[in-house]
């Protein structure tokens, strides 16, 4: 029986300031088994109340240009990222390193995005970090492991990790 041949690897991130050890390992092993990456953020959406409140201040025109302008800037806050993170990180090796990178924002929960994302673009690997902000162990991390057909690479993203 062969070994799974991994083509494409869904990393997923937060766009926090601890994410670069799990964006390096993602572009470590997309390297090494010449993968696609899929980017994914995920943005839950505003809870009906909060929407409701909006609603009662804004016009719904305003409320939708302001989501969409939301999107627009978190899009390119995550292709700023992969400009940086190349110049800083890759920049120095001897070899190119030629990235393939597509970027994905989705709205919903957490867990149930990337394991609808894993299964509808038929992922390989999940590459995630496994603390959240506060530095405790990622209850979707621990959640996307349980839920995954696929392998889940969890990375620490609190500590010094090289």
């Amino acid at each position: 029986m062969p070994l799974p041949e991994i083509k494409t690897i869904l990393y997923t991130t937060s766009l926090g300031k601890h994410t670069r050890p799990v964006f390096r390992q993602a572009v470590n092993l997309a390297q090494t088994m010449k993968a696609h990456i899929i980017m994914l953020h995920v943005i839950e959406p505003i809870g009906e109340l909060g929407h409701a409140l909006i609603q009662n201040y804004l016009p719904e025109d305003i409320v939708k240009k302001m989501h969409d302008e939301g999107i627009d800037q978190v899009m390119q806050q995550m292709k700023t990222r992969v400009e940086k993170f190349c110049e800083e990180e890759l920049g120095s090796l001897d070899k190119i390193v030629d990235l393939d990178i597509e970027h994905m924002i989705v709205e919903g929960n957490y867990t149930d995005s990337i394991l609808k994302v894993a299964a509808k673009r038929n992922v390989d690997m999940i590459v995630m970090g496994s603390e959240n902000t506060f530095g405790h162990h990622s209850q979707t991390t621990r959640q996307v492991i349980k839920g995954a057909k696929v392998p889940v690479v969890s990375v620490p993203t609190g500590k010094k990790y090289v």
